[in-house]
């Protein structure tokens, strides 16, 4: 008798036990941080900058700060013609018309982080400078001011290297010719003020179109000069040419 009584005590104690570790187990929330970061970083870059007459550059723990006087390194017909870089115009626009402005030395000072990351909240790019390339010569958006509008007419002001100046500012809105003519058609051509990288129209031997990209105008993948991988934007041959709805990842602060 005591050895029945026995039994349906630990019987029931298993089962006491069992229901207890489902319940508690149920209620517990799982804590297991499945959040994965990427950490980028835009150091190796730097050099390419180097030995550039117009630009300097210092950092300072995870930001860098650029100096242009956002001269170019290349002819063009809008040097003053006693400029020993003056060259009319010997492009291939049978529609070009140079505009009345003339290249003149700038003080522009991009800072930026050397660790660019996705923003939350995407703003804009502004009309003026939005970027840097690895010459010096600043960025602009895919408008021309003061009302936001095509480049439509605009573009047939831009010199044999597709650049031109607004005021004295000497600028690019589309792809740098001369850069890519140099470096090469996949190449690295400079940065946007968020710290992301801007590539050339081709990636892989194949050239990239608007349909390749996001509404910011890049993509992740493998460059090589990143072979972990990084987000970045492409220059293409059609509207919006640079970036598409603003910045990707946080813009750093501009001075002129």
């Amino acid at each position: 008798m005591k050895k029945n009584q026995f039994t349906k005590d630990l019987f029931l104690a298993i089962i006491t036990l069992i229901i207890f570790s489902c319940s508690s187990s149920e209620g517990q929330e799982d804590t297991t941080d499945t959040t994965t970061t990427t950490n980028y970083d835009i150091s190796s870059i730097l050099p390419k900058f180097d030995n550039i007459d117009a630009v300097s550059y210092s950092v300072s723990g995870n930001t860098i700060s650029f100096t242009t006087t956002d001269l170019p390194n290349h002819t063009s017909p809008y040097w003053d013609a006693s400029h020993p870089l003056y060259e009319a115009y010997n492009g291939t626009n049978s529609n070009w018309n140079q505009n009345p402005n003339s290249i003149g030395e700038q003080n522009i000072t991009f800072t930026m982080t050397l660790n660019p990351e996705e923003a939350t909240t995407k703003s804009a790019t502004p009309l003026g400078p939005i970027g840097i390339s690895r010459n010096g010569i600043v960025f602009f958006n895919q408008y021309a001011g003061p009302n936001n509008q095509a480049l439509t007419n605009e573009i047939n002001s831009f010199d044999q290297w597709l650049g031109h100046p607004a005021g004295t500012q000497y600028h690019y809105h589309i792809e740098p010719s001369y850069l890519t003519d140099q470096f090469g058609k996949d190449a690295f051509l400079g940065l946007l003020s968020d710290g992301f990288p801007v590539y050339g129209p081709e990636e892989n031997g194949t050239t990239v179109t608007n349909a390749d990209l996001d509404d910011y105008h890049g993509h992740t993948s493998v460059t090589a000069d990143f072979p972990d991988g990084i987000y970045h934007y492409h220059i293409t041959n059609e509207d919006p040419y640079l970036n598409g709805n603003g910045f990707f990842g946080t813009a750093g602060t501009i001075t002129r």
